[in-house]
């Protein structure tokens, strides 16, 4: 294992041993294949810093501090207040920002903000935007929901949040995330697009892309079948799901049936549902369809000045990850995905 990181890494031992013992937790089989895999994320994401600088985050956030008070016409007086405020180090606020060089320093300042304000965390607690890093930018939610799921296996440091920001917790919680699930996939090219836009995101692209061709409706193949507000389905109809919809009666399907299936998509079970089984039986009558497809996503972020997209993402890390093979002497053919924790 040490053989694969980064000849000039600092600490590769410690990296080697943060990645084996999350192996270990999640019961992962410890392969070269699995450990290139995460090795790529990390590389990809934040070149093997546990805390990665951003850069130019000063202004990002000074940006976003200028949009939000805009958007929600908060007097400039009250900002000027707030950014000269004395902080818990003894500099102002301002000055902390002028200084910020990660998304942790960040994720602190923000909690500190917030932890100030009467009642601040019953009346915000949701509401640091600092929704993912550490060195494989792990998302704090899926984190959180993880946690609730499996028992975190080491000591918290403060809270969990701080764990996602950590080297060994971001390594343990992104291994979950990329590894930690059966995938219908041949090729770790769609993990790493499932990484980036979700789980099972590569799978529910391929079923939108044989929808859309069998229902002569035009659909945008981003992974997500339903939409959703704050995790959960929203109300508002999906296209995906008015496309069902309009060909239900060749599925043989009623709107209940159809809605019941639909709600399986960010699990394996989806794949073996009637829904799935019965679009595919249908739109495979002009030719054997893809089960796999990248997602078609626009990355956004106030730290992404380029046109970024999950499809670049994913072969951007495969590439990386196909060099850690070539360097542990594997072939680099389609190396299969389907391998699941040896529990």
């Amino acid at each position: 294992m040490l053989k694969l990181l980064p000849v000039k890494l600092q600490d590769k031992e410690g990296w080697a041993g943060d990645l084996q013992a999350a192996f270990r937790a999640l019961q992962i089989q410890p392969t070269a294949e699995h450990f290139c895999a995460v090795t790529a994320i990390v590389e990809q994401e934040s070149s093997f810093q546990a805390d990665p600088v951003v850069p130019g985050l000063p202004a990002i956030v000074r940006r976003e501090i200028t949009e939000r008070s805009e958007k929600y016409s908060i007097p400039e007086t009250v900002i000027n207040w707030m950014l000269n405020t004395t902080s818990s180090d003894g500099r102002s606020y301002g000055k902390r920002i002028d200084a910020l060089r990660t998304e942790k320093e960040l994720s602190d300042l923000i909690e500190e903000i917030i932890a100030r304000i009467p009642a601040g965390r019953d009346l915000y607690p949701n509401y640091n935007p600092i929704r993912t890093g550490g060195p494989m930018q792990v998302s704090v939610e899926f984190a959180e929901s993880h946690a609730r799921a499996r028992p975190y296996p080491y000591a918290i440091n403060g809270s969990l949040r701080n764990e996602v920001f950590s080297r060994r917790g971001g390594i343990y919680f992104g291994s979950a995330i990329l590894l930690d699930y059966p995938a219908p996939y041949d090729d770790m090219l769609y993990r790493f697009a499932d990484f980036n836009a979700g789980r099972y995101s590569s799978r529910n692209a391929a079923f939108q892309q044989a929808l859309s061709r069998l229902s002569g409706r035009s659909l945008v193949a981003d992974g997500d079948l339903l939409r959703y507000k704050n995790g959960s389905p929203a109300a508002e109809p999906s296209a995906t799901l008015g496309a069902l919809l309009f060909i239900r009666h060749a599925l043989q399907m009623n709107e209940a049936e159809i809605q019941r299936d639909l709600r399986l998509e960010k699990l394996a079970g989806f794949g073996k549902t009637p829904l799935y089984n019965r679009l595919f039986a249908l739109a495979d009558r002009a030719g054997a369809q893809p089960r796999v497809s990248l997602p078609e996503i626009d990355l956004k972020s106030p730290k992404i000045r380029r046109k970024l997209t999950t499809q670049w993402f994913a072969n951007r890390v495969n590439g990386r990850y196909r060099n850690c093979l070539r360097q542990a002497g594997l072939a680099t053919g389609r190396p299969s995905s389907k391998t699941t924790p040896n529990r």
